[in-house]
């Protein structure tokens, strides 16, 4: 027996089939197991009808919905390749994914109509043959229409064609520079992520996990796939906001759900929050950035624990998790290797560097769910994968416990005057004013230092830092020469979908040079 992805759906329905499986909370949907399981049976034949084959891709256009986790698994149960399409990006960007990806197929919303009308006027250029649109509304495109054939299908159990080591998405990289590059992750991969969130985190088969964030992004297609392993229930929002998460947490009873540290901040300011109870929550996972003390003992008075994960779209998530146990001890740190993962910190020279010695280096990760490689990109794929070992380009420290915290990306290092500055050291510095909600810090270009450091910082509501003072907050925490000279505040910070700064647009918007 072959392990399938999609198969697994089949086996959670034949065990808990009235057990409810994703709730929507918007649309009031509500799915057992055995439906979402027939559900996906008739898209697989569908597909198969019109002759998708194993290894084909199928790209999806989808919001957050009962179509996007069905069609997954339905994907995955044929073995094609589900190639998960981020919905915020415009059309020219979606066409360089679906050629670069050469996908037969694209699954989309109709929220997305005026994109997919630019793009099927270059569809000559295009390898997308099928167009199947999901939406209540009939369109004036040429596709099919999702629920008509869903309705039409055959929802026997299809021939399982892939398994193990066989491609199962391509998840494409935020591409904050340059094109973006294909993650391609296997069965195996995705089945040993779960393995290693289930045997790290407290997760329960009677969990309720609200999943506001974009299932486009591994973060959220992780847990969905979690979910129907463990026999969870998914409750699922479209879109986010903050006031319905809530109304969404208090009504259904969640007891897990995901959120940026940006976003949990916010959360607390929301004047929904004293109207909702949320006492039903045991945890919240976080990533993208440290959670600082403040905002920790802020949610730890509402009974609520945070575990901060670190982990990337080349590992399929999982990398390191800091449990609430050891997060005030080890402030702005990530935590130690998760279950089933290997790490290591290695100078210039590929040289282990030994835990407590303070010395910086390359965070490396190894683990059956780390990537196949890069789709098309074999150089970045030797690159990036060495000696089974994943080079995630992020520069860290560890202890002599194990614990890590990540410095800064190497990209994003400032040398100035000789000295090399990491910006998130300076970040979460910065985090840990009381007058400072969010902060971000880039190198411009400098005549005396050849680049200094600019903190751009959103103050927290009702406040108003100045230069002076965040200097002065920063110089009774830092080394001299890390003291950014540069402060700009701002209303807001720019963010990807799954919550990163986007550094370059910062670059941009902020070139420099310095005054000296």
């Amino acid at each position: 027996m072959h392990d399938n992805i999609g198969q697994f759906l089949s086996k959670r329905a034949a065990i808990t089939p009235q057990r409810e499986a994703f709730v929507e909370w918007e649309r009031g949907r509500r799915f057992t197991f055995a439906q979402l399981n027939e559900r996906s049976n008739r898209i697989a034949n569908t597909l198969l009808a019109k002759g998708i084959a194993p290894g084909d891709r199928v790209a999806t256009l989808l919001k957050n919905g009962i179509e996007f986790v069905e069609s997954y698994f339905a994907i995955a149960k044929i073995g094609a390749v589900m190639v998960p399409v981020n919905w915020r990006l415009v059309a020219t960007e979606i066409h360089f994914i679906l050629e670069d990806s050469g996908a037969a197929a694209l699954i989309f919303d109709a929220d997305f109509d005026d994109s997919i009308a630019t793009l099927q006027t270059v569809q000559p250029s295009l390898p997308c043959l099928h167009w199947i649109r999901c939406g209540s509304e009939l369109a004036d495109l040429p596709c099919d229409d999702y629920d008509t054939l869903l309705a039409a299908a055959n929802p026997a159990e299809p021939h399982i064609g892939a398994g193990d080591d066989d491609n199962l998405f391509i998840m494409y990289t935020s591409g904050t520079t340059g094109h973006p590059k294909g993650a391609v992750h296997s069965h195996t991969g995705m089945i040993w992520s779960q393995f290693t969130s289930m045997s790290t985190s407290d997760m329960r088969g009677d969990d309720r996990f609200l999943l506001p964030l974009p299932m486009f992004h591994v973060g959220c297609l992780n847990p969905v796939s979690l979910l129907v392993h463990r026999g969870g229930t998914g409750v699922i929002m479209r879109d986010l906001d903050m006031g319905q998460m809530f109304r969404c947490i208090d009504a259904q009873k969640v007891s897990i759900f995901m959120a940026v540290p940006a976003l949990l901040q916010f959360m607390l300011n929301a004047p929904e929050r004293a109207e909702c109870d949320i006492s039903s929550v045991r945890w919240i996972a976080t990533g993208a950035a440290p959670v600082p003390t403040s905002l920790l003992d802020a949610w730890a008075a509402l009974g609520i624990s945070i575990h901060q994960a670190y982990g990337l779209t080349e590992s399929c998530g999982p990398g390191t998790l800091l449990l609430p146990d050891d997060a005030a001890e080890h402030v702005g740190s990530c935590g130690r290797a998760q279950m089933h993962t290997e790490i290591k910190i290695v100078d210039a020279h590929g040289n282990t560097v030994a835990m407590g010695s303070g010395e910086a280096g390359e965070l490396v990760l190894s683990g059956r769910h780390m990537m196949k490689g890069y789709w098309n990109r074999p150089e970045a794929t030797a690159e990036a994968l060495r000696d089974g070992w994943l080079y995630t380009g992020d520069i860290a420290t560890w202890d002599a416990e194990g614990f890590v915290t990540i410095c800064d990306r190497k990209k994003d290092m400032i040398i100035s005057g000789g000295e090399n500055i990491y910006p998130a050291e300076l970040e979460n510095v910065l985090a840990a004013c009381p007058d400072v909600q969010e902060a971000a810090v880039i190198g411009v270009a400098s005549e005396k230092w050849g680049e200094t450091p600019l903190a751009l910082v959103v103050p927290a509501p009702g406040t108003s830092p100045d230069s002076d003072s965040l200097r002065a907050w920063c110089r009774e925490h830092l080394a001299g020469y890390k003291v950014p000279q540069l402060y700009e505040c701002v209303d807001a910070l720019p963010r990807n979908p799954s919550g990163k700064l986007l550094k370059p647009q910062l670059r941009k918007e902020y070139p420099g040079p310095a005054p000296f």
